[in-house]
């Protein structure tokens, strides 16, 4: 990686520092930070970073082709799917793992991609706090596009553009399932205080006529725009909820984040994908003969919240175990090599590299991104427990010149 910065970082780092940075968030917003924030960010060379940047055009390219388009639709249970489509998505997050390539050379490799909100607004947080309490140059940014480097007021602006749009801040909800009980919490904090929009409850939204409203201090407010992080796998099991409205209602409602992208882009599509950044995928129900060395695949069903269902390690067994008629809701992946490139006090971690997209102007534009480290076996919490310098955070680059 950007290896000065990256010796400098280690040379100047100290639990106090770190301790002091956690205990700066958790002040700020009145509680606990859910997720473990990682020790340190991390500085990627310019080769990467070029590579990132085309790799994840590559892959939107291929989800925005006529091809994809016309298969895009099977990806949507029809129980489940809900009116005024878009054409694009408002929002786009992929992920990729940090390799290496047969030369040697850092390659991003993709893991999984989502037409879904991500973590948009704490990222740009984080980032200013890795600033304010590790001093970090000023030659460093998070951000991809030049014009955000040069006025970082931008970013905020595209996504009040993105979330808000012609609605206002009271007329725009944050809809999750009990929000203050969800790990990305922070987020939404962040998102009311950079734009202004509350996190509500979809159990407090309640329908009259088209219309949504939910009340605040015995007051009705009507809801114009939703920006919406329900995820479906989750809603799907949560049967001890009570709603006054369903997605798939004919709503006067303007969608932020239209729910239907949330199946269009996702595990679905990985099997259309043609990249040297993207490993050899298939619906399982598709391949003719499965492969022997089986220990190089990762099982994955298209419908699973949080990496439920996966199978890192697969045999013929779990194969064998999926009925045939279910087979087409399961891809067969081959595994990536995360390379341990990252330097810490101790043994190196390994990244994985989330690009955030925000459609500006009828495009999508890549503009920050969010970085996960790991030194167990996988990327989850329960293979990093008792690790340190492992977790979430978010990648630093030179800026460009002006």
């Amino acid at each position: 990686m950007l290896s000065p910065y990256r010796q400098t970082f280690n040379q100047k780092f100290t639990q106090a520092r770190y301790n002091t940075l956690l205990a700066d968030i958790n002040a700020q917003f009145g509680f606990e930070v859910a997720f473990k924030i990682c020790e340190t960010p991390i500085f990627i060379p310019p080769t990467l970073q070029l590579r990132l940047q085309e790799a994840g055009e590559t892959i939107w390219q291929q989800v925005n082709s006529e091809y994809y388009r016309r298969e895009m639709h099977r990806a949507i249970p029809p129980h489940l799917f809900v009116p005024h489509d878009t054409d694009m998505p408002d929002f786009a997050a992929i992920d990729f793992a940090i390799s290496k390539d047969h030369n040697g050379e850092l390659i991003p490799q993709l893991i999984e991609l989502q037409g879904f909100p991500s973590l948009f607004c704490f990222q740009h947080f984080i980032a200013g706090m890795f600033r304010k309490h590790y001093e970090l140059p000023h030659t460093l940014t998070h951000f991809f596009p030049a014009e955000l480097q040069q006025n970082e007021e931008l970013y905020i602006e595209k996504l009040r553009h993105a979330i808000v749009a012609d609605a206002t801040p009271e007329n725009t909800i944050l809809l999750e399932i009990t929000p203050e009980k969800q790990k990305t919490r922070i987020d939404f904090a962040c998102t009311e205080r950079f734009l202004g929009v509350k996190p509500v409850c979809i159990t407090a939204v309640r329908k009259e006529g088209k219309k949504l409203y939910y009340k605040q201090n015995g007051k009705k407010i009507w809801i114009e725009r939703i920006y919406n992080r329900v995820i479906f796998d989750e809603l799907s099991h949560r049967t001890d909820l009570s709603l006054h409205f369903n997605f798939t209602d004919e709503l006067e409602v303007q969608w932020a984040g239209h729910p239907n992208w949330f199946f269009k882009m996702s595990k679905f599509t990985l099997p259309f994908l043609d990249s040297r950044y993207v490993p050899q995928t298939h619906f399982l129900h598709e391949i003719a003969t499965i492969p022997n060395d089986l220990e190089n695949y990762v099982l994955k069903p298209l419908f699973s919240f949080a990496g439920a269902g996966v199978k890192f390690d697969v045999t013929r067994a779990d194969i064998d175990a999926i009925p045939d008629n279910q087979r087409s809701n399961y891809i067969l992946m081959r595994k990536v090599q995360y390379e341990p490139v990252i330097e810490t006090l101790d043994q190196p971690a390994k990244a994985e590299v989330r690009l955030l997209f925000v459609r500006v102007n009828g495009k999508m534009e890549l503009l920050t991104n969010l970085v996960r480290l790991s030194k167990g076996k996988m990327m989850g919490v329960d293979f990093n427990k008792g690790m340190t310098w492992v977790g979430g955070t978010i990648g630093f680059f030179e800026r460009q010149a002006v």
